[in-house]
């Protein structure tokens, strides 16, 4: 067993499971003073539910062991409770469970992504609900297409999921997500928007109106985002070697310059440009570089960064343009930038994309993975978010949005100064 290497997994996905807590800071900065409890109850949930979740059965559903689409036929039924893994095989290059809890942190992330577009207006309980369903149906199984792997004796594939091995058998290549453009990103943005469209419009909603309450809460949770997003990336290739490093510098020079972008639109679009702008460029450049960061030189990263910094920027826009009311953005930010660099990688890949191939086959499987995984994870999520609606609810009353849906769901208030209630 590599310790050099198991360690690296390990402290990955500590820096993994940072990122929630940053995403709570970042989503919690962006909201009302009166929901920002609320909002960062949605992230710490998830994390709760998700982190069980995932012991219990989602590894099982996500990492088969053998190629599969969705359960029940692709659950690998000796891995629920993880009584299987405790062991370390022989010959092995880490601890079975060093990978599962740098995976058990994807899917937490993932889910606590979603609950962006919902702020303040769900019920705790409801999404709570809601993100045990989602993870089980949705997100374990599109995390097998993508990540669940096996290697034969000489290092080739032996089985994997669709997107990438399945597709790599029909079309002579598979589509890249090397950390989770299509498993995390574009299937939480779909869900967001699914999810934005069940629960409807906050109530005044219209541009300018609501404005983030706490910008350094947003600046501390972006910091936090990126400091994660190291492990997010580099921690992707399980092992401390020449592609982790390559990941990890893309994973700088990405988000940088996405950041100078978004400034500088917003610049020119609105007069002036703002710190939630500046941390917003930052994640949408960690967003669109997740798939890409091990397969696209530092230059190209670049030129990734400036795209998504630019376009996310305008994206988020489309909300009021459109009138679905998605909060924080993410379907502007993680859908948007999520499909561009998965689409990007089409054009850019090293040795397969257009650039260096001559042909659009790369291009064309990235398309089919992210379409896939848009529908399946959009539907899905409507259907979920509706038939919560309809049963027990999921949006609070709009006496409770107004006076603050801290104090009503969760008894407690997020500034309390001197005595006086906020």
């Amino acid at each position: 067993m590599d310790q050099g290497n198991t360690a690296f997994i390990l402290i990955a996905a500590a820096l993994v499971l940072l990122m929630t807590p940053g995403l709570a800071f970042f989503y919690g900065g962006l909201v009302k003073a009166k929901s920002v409890i609320s909002m960062m109850m949605l992230s710490f949930g998830a994390m709760g539910l998700i982190g069980v979740l995932w012991v219990i059965y989602g590894y099982a559903i996500a990492f088969p062991g053998s190629d599969g689409l969705v359960p029940p036929w692709s659950i690998d039924w000796s891995a629920i409770g993880l009584e299987s893994l405790l062991e370390v095989p022989e010959g092995a290059a880490f601890p079975p469970l060093a990978f599962v809890a740098f995976q058990a942190t994807f899917a937490i992330i993932t889910v606590a992504l979603v609950s962006g577009a919902i702020a303040d207006r769900a019920k705790f309980g409801s999404w709570m609900i809601f993100a045990a369903i989602w993870a089980t149906i949705v997100y374990f199984p599109v995390a097998s297409w993508v990540f669940n792997f096996g290697l034969a004796d000489d290092g080739s594939f032996a089985y994997g999921g669709w997107i990438t091995y399945g597709m790599q058998e029909w079309f002579g290549v598979g589509a890249i997500d090397f950390a989770g453009g299509t498993a995390v990103h574009i299937n939480a943005g779909a869900a967001a928007l699914a999810l934005a469209l069940v629960l409807g419009k906050r109530l005044g909603f219209q541009k300018g109106v609501h404005v983030p309450h706490n910008p350094p809460f947003v600046l501390l949770g972006a910091g936090l985002l990126w400091f994660g997003w190291f492990g997010f990336n580099a921690g992707s290739e399980l092992a401390a070697d020449g592609t982790a490093a390559v990941a990890f510098v893309n994973t700088i020079a990405a988000p940088a310059a996405a950041l100078l972008a978004w400034l500088v639109v917003e610049r020119f679009k609105d007069g002036k440009p703002t710190s939630v702008g500046a941390a917003s460029g930052a994640v949408a450049g960690l967003v669109a570089i997740t798939p890409a960061c091990a397969s696209l030189t530092p230059i190209w990263a670049v030129v990734l960064g400036l795209i998504a910094g630019a376009v996310c920027a305008l994206a988020i826009e489309l909300k009021f343009k459109w009138g679905f009311d998605d909060s924080l953005d993410v379907v502007g930010i993680h859908l948007v930038g999520g499909l561009l660099g998965t689409l990007y990688l089409g054009f850019f890949a090293n040795e397969t994309g257009l650039l260096y191939s001559g042909n659009l086959t790369q291009l064309m499987v990235q398309a089919i993975a992210a379409v896939a995984v848009l529908v399946y994870s959009f539907v899905l999520a409507y259907v979920i978010g509706f038939a919560i609606e309809k049963t027990v609810g999921f949006r609070v009353k709009n006496e409770d949005e107004v006076a603050g849906i801290d104090t009503v769901v969760h008894g407690e208030e997020g500034y309390v100064l001197e005595g006086a209630r906020a």
